[in-house]
C-alpha cells in the first residue's frame, strides 16, 4: 500500500483525498472556472489547506462526446501550471490527468509526480512503457473507447467480471514494463449505463482480490445528479454520501472537486473501524 512520489514514501492504508484540477474550458462541473493562474493558485490553496494529499491536474475533458483536443495543446495548457504550482507549493504532490505518453512525460519532466491514465494504456501503445522509464505511480482506470464513444459500449454479460479481467490483463502489461505502484479506479461514468454505475459502486469490494489500492471518483457525476433529478452543482451532498459507501467498500483515495467534505467523510467513516 506504499507508493513512490518523488522520492516520498505515501502509506495508502491511510486514506488519502485527491483534488481535481480541471484547466480546460468544457469540465462537465468547473469547465473554464480556473483559466488564470492566480485563480489557479488560489484554488489549490484551498484544496490543500483543506487537507488534499494529491492534486490532479487535466487538461483534456473526459466527460462523454467531449471535444478532441491536440497533444500540443494539452501540453502548452499544462507546463505553465504544472512549474507555477511546483514553486508556489514545493512540497506539492501532482497527479497528471492523461491518456497520452509525451503528456505524461512533459508533465512528470516539470514535476509532476503520478500518471492518471483513464484508457489504462489502451488509447496510447506508449503509455506503459513512458510511465515505466519515468518511474513514477500509475492510476489505471476501467473504460471502453474514448471519451467520444465510451457511451455506445456499454454491452456486457458481467460487469464486474469483465473488469476484474481487464485490469487484470493491464496490471499483468504494466509489470512487464517494470512499473512497480499501480492503483485502480473504476472508472464511474465510464462507458456504463447509471445502473451499472451502481452495480460496480455495489460490488466494488470485490477488486481487493487485485490486491491493490483503489480510487474512487463519482464526485459530482452523472450517477447522482441523474438520479436526485438535479445538476451537478447540487450534487455535494449525494457525493459525499456515495463516497462514504466507496469507502466502506475499500476505497484508498477519494477524487474529488470538494476536498473539505471528502476530508470529513474519511474522519467520520475511520471512526468505524
Amino acid at each position: 500500500m506504499n507508493i513512490n512520489c518523488n522520492g516520498k514514501l505515501i502509506d495508502l492504508s491511510t486514506l488519502k483525498v485527491m483534488g481535481i484540477l480541471n484547466v480546460t474550458p468544457n469540465s462537465f462541473y468547473d469547465g473554464g472556472k480556473h483559466k488564470e493562474i492566480n485563480s489557479i493558485i488560489h484554488q489549490v490553496d484551498k484544496m490543500l489547506s483543506e487537507g488534499a494529499d494529491f492534486i490532479d491536474i487535466g487538461a483534456y475533458s473526459s466527460k462523454p462526446s467531449a471535444e478532441f483536443v491536440s497533444e500540443e495543446e494539452e501540453i502548452k495548457r499544462l507546463v505553465p501550471i504544472v512549474k507555477s504550482l511546483v514553486d508556489t507549493f514545493p512540497n506539492i504532490i501532482l497527479s497528471v490527468d492523461t491518456f497520452r505518453a509525451q503528456v505524461a512525460k512533459a508533465s512528470v519532466e516539470n514535476g509532476v509526480a503520478m500518471v492518471n491514465d483513464i484508457a489504462a494504456g489502451w488509447l496510447d501503445d506508449k503509455m506503459l512503457e513512458t510511465v515505466a522509464e519515468l518511474k513514477v505511480p500509475y492510476i489505471m482506470m476501467h473504460m471502453r473507447g474514448n471519451p467520444q464513444t465510451m457511451q455506445s459500449l456499454t454491452q456486457y454479460d458481467d460487469i464486474v467480471k469483465e473488469m476484474i479481467f481487464y485490469f487484470s490483463e493491464q496490471i499483468q502489461k504494466a509489470r512487464s514494463f517494470g512499473i512497480s505502484d499501480i492503483i485502480i479506479d473504476p472508472g464511474f461514468g465510464f462507458a456504463k449505463t447509471l445502473e451499472q454505475n451502481y452495480e460496480v459502486l455495489h460490488k466494488m469490494g470485490l477488486f481487493s482480490m487485485l490486491e491493490l489500492p483503489l480510487l474512487a471518483g463519482v464526485s459530482r457525476k452523472s450517477m447522482i445528479y441523474k438520479v436526485l433529478e438535479s445538476s451537478p452543482q447540487e450534487a455535494l451532498n449525494g457525493t459525499s454520501v456515495l463516497n462514504t459507501i466507496a469507502l466502506q467498500k475499500g476505497a484508498k483515495i477519494l477524487r474529488v472537486h470538494d476536498v473539505k467534505e471528502a476530508v470529513e467523510c474519511i474522519k467520520l467513516v475511520s471512526k468505524l473501524k
